[in-house]
């Protein structure tokens, strides 16, 4: 199989047909073999009468449905094992991204990309979608380093291998390019044209925003510390310890001079930077422990001759 086409929908019952016929003009004229995968996340509407009766007529389309909605993560990682092309593309189900840039794709995939991410650079959504997302895609470049411009864009062209490294959960499917990268794979990115939505309303939340920024920690965590937890939180505690030390040694200075220090607040918060700097350590050696007690390849070997 040259390529699969991973496909999560939510509520998508006026689009999920349109977009196999735009699919299969495409992936016809470019004489590669294809499989489509819609993965249907829990969707209350006739969205999976649709694909069954889409399943009915073509073959080539596989449909994977979930009991109820487990989130864009689930689905994108339940495609991924169903999927059996050597190249695999995922895109979102409601008509905005357009399938004639995965010619494209493969081409930027052919110039030794892992990871081919799009950029919709220009945007066809409302303000309060594009501006919170304009803000999320800065940040994520300062934090992780990966100067990708769209990260959660959901047009993107993988190698099998790199999809065969990488798990997902919660919200980090927005960061997708950071992850790769982490893992050593090369990761490149195109502009792809963006189309307004049709039909259908969008999945889009204010508390995503929250869930989007949590992940981000979680991110810049488990790519430079999973290994080393210890490296992140005894920094914090040798700190504490410290500031602790300092405001102790002072106030045993001023009990020789002056004396009358057992009713002195920084008495207390010497004490309480001490403990607090003890269990900042302590929590750090536990995480070393914990890490090497489950030891997993954090490696992954590209090629072998």
């Amino acid at each position: 199989m040259d390529i699969s086409i991973i496909i999560p929908v939510y509520n998508e019952q006026d689009n999920v047909s349109l977009l196999h016929s735009e699919l299969k003009k495409v992936l016809n004229s470019i004489k590669k073999s294809y499989e489509m995968i819609f993965v249907d996340d829990g969707s209350n509407d006739n969205t999976l009468k649709r694909l069954e009766e889409l399943n009915r007529k073509d073959k080539r389309i596989r449909v994977v449905s979930f009991a109820r909605n487990f989130g864009k993560a689930s689905a994108l990682m339940a495609g991924f094992k169903e999927s059996k092309g050597s190249i695999i593309f995922t895109m979102d189900g409601d008509l905005q991204d357009d399938p004639k840039e995965i010619p494209n794709f493969i081409k930027k995939i052919g110039e030794g990309y892992d990871l081919v991410n799009g950029w919709k650079f220009v945007r066809h959504d409302p303000l309060g979608k594009t501006m919170p997302s304009k803000f999320f895609n800065f940040l994520t470049r300062k934090i992780t380093g990966v100067n990708v411009h769209d990260s959660n864009c959901g047009f993107k062209a993988y190698k099998r291998q790199v999809i065969q490294n990488i798990k997902i959960h919660g919200e980090l499917h927005r960061y997708i390019p950071s992850i790769v990268r982490w893992k050593g794979f090369r990761v490149g990115e195109i502009k792809v044209e963006h189309h307004p939505r049709r039909y259908g309303k969008s999945k889009y939340g204010v508390e995503r925003l929250m869930k989007g920024f949590l992940d981000l920690i979680t991110v810049r965590f488990i790519t430079k510390y999973t290994r080393r937890p210890l490296h992140f939180f005894g920094p914090i505690g040798i700190l504490s310890i410290l500031l602790g030390f300092i405001a102790g040694a002072y106030l045993t200075w001023q009990w020789f001079t002056i004396g009358g220090i057992g009713n002195r607040p920084m008495l207390f918060l010497s004490v309480l930077l001490i403990v607090v700097g003890v269990q900042f350590i302590s929590l750090g050696l536990l995480g070393e422990m914990i890490a090497n007690m489950n030891p997993k390849e954090d490696y992954v070997i590209k090629k072998k001759l």
